[in-house]
């Protein structure tokens, strides 16, 4: 699936509140399928590729928390990730998409995630994203 910038205008719209930053909508292998304004393309596809690992390592984590290893699909939900004065959060988008949003220290936390969940909810089948095949086969 390649970059066409027609979800845009959606993230900018999930951007309506105050203290968020950025969002970009990624698949699960790392690809960038939309992004708000205010960042550029290329750091758009560089957060996106970060945030691809940051959610597998959550995603993989699901053994600490008392769920099977063996679960085919662990019950993730939402990462968040702090820093001293900005936080970014990465939720489920979808079959094989996750969308992201940075925000400051002041954004409302519970509103910033409820927005993100609205946001996925109404893009529904439009930000699922397959799984590629064929990757790594000769073509």
């Amino acid at each position: 699936m390649n970059y066409d910038g027609t979800l845009d205008w959606m993230l900018d719209e999930a951007l309506g509140m105050p203290e968020t930053l950025h969002a970009v909508l990624l698949t699960r292998d790392g690809l960038l399928r939309a992004h708000s304004q205010g960042i550029t393309r290329d750091e758009a596809e560089r957060q996106a590729a970060a945030l691809c690992g940051v959610v597998s390592i959550s995603r993989n984590t699901a053994g600490f928390c008392g769920y099977a290893e063996d679960e085919a699909s662990p019950p993730w939900r939402q990462t968040l990730i702090e820093f001293d004065d900005a936080f970014v959060l990465a939720i489920a988008a979808g079959e094989g998409s996750y969308l992201a949003v940075s925000a400051s220290e002041r954004v409302d936390l519970e509103a910033c995630s409820f927005r993100m969940q609205q946001l996925v909810e109404r893009l529904g089948k439009a930000m699922t994203s397959p799984s590629r095949q064929g990757a790594g086969n000769p073509a």
